[in-house]
Protein backbone atom coordinates (compact mmCIF):
# COMPACT_ATOMS: atom_id res chain seq x y z
CA UNK A 1 0.00 0.00 0.00
CA UNK A 2 1.56 3.34 -1.09
CA UNK A 3 0.91 5.90 1.63
CA UNK A 4 2.74 8.30 -0.12
CA UNK A 5 1.33 12.17 -1.14
CA UNK A 6 2.69 14.24 -3.64
CA UNK A 7 3.93 17.28 -2.47
CA UNK A 8 5.48 20.78 -3.57
CA UNK A 9 7.92 23.01 -2.37
CA UNK A 10 6.49 26.58 -3.87
CA UNK A 11 4.18 28.12 -6.14
CA UNK A 12 6.00 31.54 -7.48
CA UNK A 13 4.03 34.04 -9.69
CA UNK A 14 6.91 36.21 -11.48
CA UNK A 15 6.03 39.45 -13.39
CA UNK A 16 8.10 39.61 -17.29
CA UNK A 17 10.47 41.86 -15.26
CA UNK A 18 11.51 39.60 -12.53
CA UNK A 19 9.63 40.65 -9.75
CA UNK A 20 7.48 38.39 -7.27
CA UNK A 21 3.48 38.83 -8.01
CA UNK A 22 2.69 36.19 -5.29
CA UNK A 23 5.39 33.68 -3.87
CA UNK A 24 3.94 30.64 -1.38
CA UNK A 25 6.45 28.57 0.02
CA UNK A 26 5.64 25.33 1.86
CA UNK A 27 7.76 23.81 4.99
CA UNK A 28 7.96 19.81 4.63
CA UNK A 29 5.43 18.48 6.58
CA UNK A 30 7.40 15.87 8.57
CA UNK A 31 9.85 16.92 10.74
CA UNK A 32 11.62 15.00 13.62
CA UNK A 33 10.44 16.54 17.17
CA UNK A 34 13.54 15.76 18.46
CA UNK A 35 15.90 17.23 16.53
CA UNK A 36 14.36 20.24 14.37
CA UNK A 37 17.47 21.05 12.95
CA UNK A 38 18.07 17.67 11.23
CA UNK A 39 16.34 18.65 8.22
CA UNK A 40 16.39 22.45 6.73
CA UNK A 41 14.17 24.29 4.26
CA UNK A 42 16.44 25.16 1.49
CA UNK A 43 14.43 29.07 1.34
CA UNK A 44 13.84 29.55 4.83
CA UNK A 45 15.32 33.42 4.38
CA UNK A 46 13.57 35.48 2.34
CA UNK A 47 17.23 36.16 0.49
CA UNK A 48 17.07 32.53 -0.19
CA UNK A 49 13.50 32.73 -2.32
CA UNK A 50 14.67 35.91 -3.89
CA UNK A 51 17.88 33.95 -5.26
CA UNK A 52 16.11 31.21 -6.23
CA UNK A 53 13.03 33.54 -7.98
CA UNK A 54 15.90 35.32 -9.68
CA UNK A 55 17.79 32.44 -10.53
CA UNK A 56 14.50 30.63 -12.15
CA UNK A 57 13.70 33.61 -14.21
CA UNK A 58 16.59 34.53 -15.66
CA UNK A 59 16.47 30.82 -16.82
CA UNK A 60 13.38 30.19 -18.06
CA UNK A 61 13.04 33.74 -19.26
CA UNK A 62 14.01 32.62 -23.06
CA UNK A 63 14.01 29.05 -23.15
CA UNK A 64 11.29 27.28 -25.26
CA UNK A 65 10.67 23.87 -22.94
CA UNK A 66 8.64 23.48 -19.29
CA UNK A 67 10.57 21.70 -17.14
CA UNK A 68 13.93 22.20 -15.78
CA UNK A 69 16.08 20.86 -12.61
CA UNK A 70 17.66 24.24 -10.26
CA UNK A 71 19.15 24.07 -7.00
CA UNK A 72 18.23 20.27 -6.95
CA UNK A 73 14.78 21.30 -6.85
CA UNK A 74 12.08 20.56 -10.22
CA UNK A 75 10.68 23.77 -11.45
CA UNK A 76 7.57 23.40 -13.95
CA UNK A 77 6.47 26.85 -15.53
CA UNK A 78 4.16 27.86 -18.20
CA UNK A 79 4.53 31.66 -19.07
CA UNK A 80 1.28 34.27 -19.79
CA UNK A 81 1.01 37.72 -21.40
CA UNK A 82 3.51 39.42 -18.88
CA UNK A 83 3.22 36.84 -15.92
CA UNK A 84 5.17 33.15 -15.16
CA UNK A 85 3.43 30.70 -13.20
CA UNK A 86 6.13 28.01 -11.16
CA UNK A 87 5.79 25.44 -9.66
CA UNK A 88 8.33 23.84 -7.61
CA UNK A 89 9.11 20.47 -6.25
CA UNK A 90 11.52 18.07 -4.79
CA UNK A 91 14.03 16.60 -7.26
CA UNK A 92 12.57 13.32 -6.53
CA UNK A 93 9.04 14.07 -7.04
CA UNK A 94 6.57 13.03 -9.83
CA UNK A 95 6.29 15.43 -13.00
CA UNK A 96 3.45 14.46 -14.29
CA UNK A 97 1.77 15.34 -10.62
CA UNK A 98 3.36 18.78 -10.36
CA UNK A 99 2.63 19.40 -14.09
CA UNK A 100 -1.26 19.04 -13.05
CA UNK A 101 -0.82 21.21 -10.23
CA UNK A 102 0.28 24.07 -12.54
CA UNK A 103 -2.52 23.54 -15.27
CA UNK A 104 -5.07 23.23 -12.86
CA UNK A 105 -3.74 26.71 -11.17
CA UNK A 106 -3.13 28.38 -13.84
CA UNK A 107 -6.35 27.01 -15.92
CA UNK A 108 -8.12 27.97 -12.57
CA UNK A 109 -7.06 31.25 -12.22
CA UNK A 110 -8.10 31.88 -16.15
CA UNK A 111 -11.27 31.17 -15.34
CA UNK A 112 -11.49 33.33 -12.39
CA UNK A 113 -9.99 36.25 -14.71
CA UNK A 114 -12.10 35.76 -17.54
CA UNK A 115 -9.19 34.15 -19.48
CA UNK A 116 -7.13 37.59 -19.03
CA UNK A 117 -4.39 36.33 -17.28
CA UNK A 118 -2.25 39.51 -17.18
CA UNK A 119 -0.01 41.13 -14.38
CA UNK A 120 -2.41 44.17 -13.48
CA UNK A 121 -5.64 41.67 -13.51
CA UNK A 122 -4.00 39.30 -11.32
CA UNK A 123 -3.22 41.76 -8.63
CA UNK A 124 -6.90 43.53 -8.83
CA UNK A 125 -7.77 40.18 -8.05
CA UNK A 126 -4.94 38.86 -6.08
CA UNK A 127 -7.65 37.48 -3.48
CA UNK A 128 -9.27 35.39 -5.85
CA UNK A 129 -5.78 34.20 -7.08
CA UNK A 130 -4.77 33.31 -3.37
CA UNK A 131 -7.74 31.03 -2.82
CA UNK A 132 -7.02 29.25 -6.15
CA UNK A 133 -4.16 28.22 -4.87
CA UNK A 134 -5.14 26.95 -1.21
CA UNK A 135 -7.71 25.02 -3.02
CA UNK A 136 -4.96 23.28 -5.16
CA UNK A 137 -2.30 22.98 -2.68
CA UNK A 138 -2.56 22.86 1.26
CA UNK A 139 0.16 23.27 3.16
CA UNK A 140 2.35 21.18 0.32
CA UNK A 141 0.46 18.65 -0.23
CA UNK A 142 -1.79 19.06 -4.08
CA UNK A 143 -5.77 18.82 -2.84
CA UNK A 144 -7.24 19.29 -6.24
CA UNK A 145 -5.92 18.90 -10.20
CA UNK A 146 -9.36 19.78 -11.67
CA UNK A 147 -9.37 23.48 -12.44
CA UNK A 148 -13.15 23.90 -13.08
CA UNK A 149 -13.54 22.06 -9.25
CA UNK A 150 -10.94 24.69 -8.08
CA UNK A 151 -12.57 27.93 -9.56
CA UNK A 152 -16.23 27.13 -8.69
CA UNK A 153 -15.04 26.96 -4.90
CA UNK A 154 -13.34 30.39 -5.30
CA UNK A 155 -16.03 32.11 -7.46
CA UNK A 156 -17.94 35.27 -5.76
CA UNK A 157 -21.51 34.75 -5.39
CA UNK A 158 -23.85 36.79 -7.84
CA UNK A 159 -24.72 40.51 -6.64
CA UNK A 160 -28.18 39.46 -7.26
CA UNK A 161 -28.03 37.84 -4.00
CA UNK A 162 -30.23 40.21 -2.26
CA UNK A 163 -34.01 40.61 -1.83
CA UNK A 164 -36.07 41.80 -5.28
CA UNK A 165 -39.14 43.54 -3.70
CA UNK A 166 -41.24 43.32 -7.16
CA UNK A 167 -40.70 39.45 -5.75
CA UNK A 168 -42.90 39.53 -2.42
CA UNK A 169 -46.58 40.07 -3.14
CA UNK A 170 -48.72 42.24 -0.91
CA UNK A 171 -52.14 41.41 0.23
CA UNK A 172 -54.90 41.35 2.66
CA UNK A 173 -53.49 38.37 4.33
CA UNK A 174 -49.95 38.80 4.83
CA UNK A 175 -50.67 42.39 6.13
CA UNK A 176 -53.20 40.46 8.63
CA UNK A 177 -50.00 37.95 9.69
CA UNK A 178 -47.43 40.98 10.12
CA UNK A 179 -50.66 42.76 12.46
CA UNK A 180 -51.12 39.73 14.65
CA UNK A 181 -47.63 38.63 14.80
CA UNK A 182 -46.39 42.62 15.75
CA UNK A 183 -49.68 42.27 18.17
CA UNK A 184 -48.56 39.01 19.69
CA UNK A 185 -44.65 39.76 20.30
CA UNK A 186 -46.33 43.56 22.18
CA UNK A 187 -48.34 41.73 24.80
CA UNK A 188 -45.54 39.16 25.23
CA UNK A 189 -43.30 42.45 26.02
CA UNK A 190 -46.13 44.06 28.44
CA UNK A 191 -46.78 40.73 30.46
CA UNK A 192 -42.88 40.15 31.58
Amino acid sequence: MNLFLNSVTAVILIDSDGNRLFAKYYQPAHVDPKNPTAFKHPFQSTKDQRALEMGIWDKTRRATGDILLYSSQLVLYKASIDVSFYVIGPEGENELMLQSVLNAFYDAVSLLLRHQVEKRAILENLDLVVLALDETVDNGIILETDAVAIASRVSRPKPDAGVNLSDITINEATIMQAFSTVRDKMAQRILS
